[in-house]
Order: structure tokens, then C-alpha cells, then sequence
């Protein structure tokens, strides 16, 4: 009897969100599914682990082939934790999201679905995060199941090289329909940000993240322009964040 693949599932909008729920229905057609989600929305905590204080970790539904725990830290820790719970079966493959809003450009260092997707890669797991550009509640995920579908399949038959996953980014629901997949690579891009005084209803002074995202490019090989123009962006990335050619500068320094 074949065994199915296992594909962990992992993301940071919370156990309730949709786009993490049509990621499980999609991926049980594939083969037996392990989901762990953090409780609550954990965008923004990029590669950051609960340390100091205990992870509580509860079965929150389970069917054939199929099981969905609700961890109480970030999306990293749900990874980690996801082990315990694969009777000692390496992943096949690691999916992150599908996560409500963009992680194009610069967005992938802030992002906790990435930051899922990457542990899971620097355990040597094929790994995917998936991001829908709209960032409401209830978004419409109905055009993403074909282009899931093909690059969940591609990784399962040819895997990915060590060290490498995949960023995907699905442009949102509209009246035009989706060009295609598109290989891409990371745009230059960079967040204006500032923080916000404001006063709560006691008088007392607080302070709200808020900001600008700031396109520094538009070349045609590009994330921001495939989606702006209606295309899936794929970028493979790599957690391995040395400079190479910056060494052989260093070398020529006197120390």
C-alpha cells in the first residue's frame, strides 16, 4: 500500500482565518495533513520563538488523514511544535498561509508566514508559503486552488534545492483574469513608518505602528510588477544571508 505524502501546514492569521482553512481542504487532496496554527493573528513576527514563557498546544479538529492543533505562540513555534505530532515522519512538504495580504517585495523579512516557511526549509523540508493580496477578514480565495494545485504538485514531484523555498503571491480577485505563473525575483522596496501619538480614554499617551510602503523599482522581473500586472509571483528565497562577493571586499581590509 502507498503511504501519502504528509504535508504540514502552518500560519500566522490564526486558527480561524480563511485562507488557512482553504489551504488544509486543498492540501488533504494531496495526502494526509498535519495543521498547526497559531490562536490568534501573528502578523509581522517574522523568524521570532516563544522562550520565555510555555507553549500550550490543543487538538482543535480531526478527521481521516487529517488533524488540526492550535498552538498559543508564533508562527515559527507552530512549526517546531508540529514535530511532536508526525509519529516520526519527515515532511514531505510545509505550506504556510494562505495569508490575508501581501508579502511581496520587502514584506518577506517581516512576514510570520515566511518565517514558518523558512524553519521548515532550514530543516530541509520542501517549502511554500502562499499570501492572497487582500487583506479583509473575508476575502475571496475561489481563483487560487489552480495555481496551489500546480506548484504544490511541481514540489512534490521535483522537490526544491537545499536551502531554498518558494514565496508566492497571489494577485486578489478581480474582473480580469490571471495571466499566469510568473518566476520572479524580490523587488527593491522598503516601508516609511513612523509611530502615531494618540490618547487612550485615561489621558495617558500611547503610540500606533503605521506607515507607507515604498516602491523603489518597476523592473519587468519583479514581484511587484508580475502582480501589479495580474500574474502569481513565485520567488525563490533562501534563508543563507551571507554575502559572498562582499567576503572577497572584506579580504582586501586590513584588520
Amino acid at each position: 500500500m502507498k503511504i501519502k505524502p504528509l504535508i504540514m501546514i502552518a500560519n500566522d492569521d490564526g486558527y480561524r482565518a480563511q485562507g488557512f482553512y482553504k489551504l488544509i481542504k486543498l492540501m488533504r487532496n494531496f495526502g494526509e495533513v498535519i495543521a498547526v496554527s497559531t490562536e490568534k493573528p501573528m502578523s509581522g513576527q517574522s523568524h521570532s520563538i516563544t522562550n520565555h514563557e510555555p507553549l500550550r498546544v490543543y487538538l482543535a479538529d480531526e478527521a481521516e488523514d487529517y488533524k488540526l492543533y492550535v498552538c498559543t505562540g508564533r508562527p515559527v513555534d507552530c512549526v517546531k511544535i508540529a514535530y511532536r505530532f508526525t509519529d516520526g515522519r519527515v515532511p514531505d512538504l510545509m505550506v504556510s498561509g494562505i495569508n490575508h495580504g501581501s508579502n511581496a517585495s520587502v514584506n518577506v523579512i517581516y512576514s510570520g508566514t515566511m518565517g514558518a516557511a523558512i524553519e521548515a526549509c532550514m530543516d530541509g523540508i520542501p517549502a511554500i508559503g502562499f499570501s492572497l493580496l487582500d487583506y479583509s477578514s473575508k476575502a475571496d480565495f475561489s481563483h487560487v486552488d489552480k495555481y496551489i494545485n500546480v506548484l504544490t504538485k511541481k514540489v512534490l514531484e521535483k522537490g526544491l534545492p537545499e536551502g531554498v523555498c518558494l514565496n508566492v503571491n497571489i494577485p486578489k480577485i478581480s474582473e480580469e483574469p490571471i495571466k499566469g505563473i510568473r518566476l520572479c525575483r524580490q523587488a527593491k522596496g522598503r516601508w516609511d513608518q513612523y509611530f502615531e501619538r494618540r490618547v487612550d480614554p485615561f489621558g495617558r499617551d500611547y503610540y500606533w505602528l503605521t506607515g507607507e510602503f515604498i516602491e523603489e523599482e518597476t523592473a519587468e522581473d519583479t514581484d511587484i510588477y508580475a502582480l501589479k500586472n495580474n500574474y502569481v509571483s513565485v520567488v525563490p528565497i533562501m534563508y543563507d544571508m551571507s554575502s559572498y562577493e562582499t567576503i572577497d571586499t572584506l579580504k582586501k581590509w586590513e584588520f
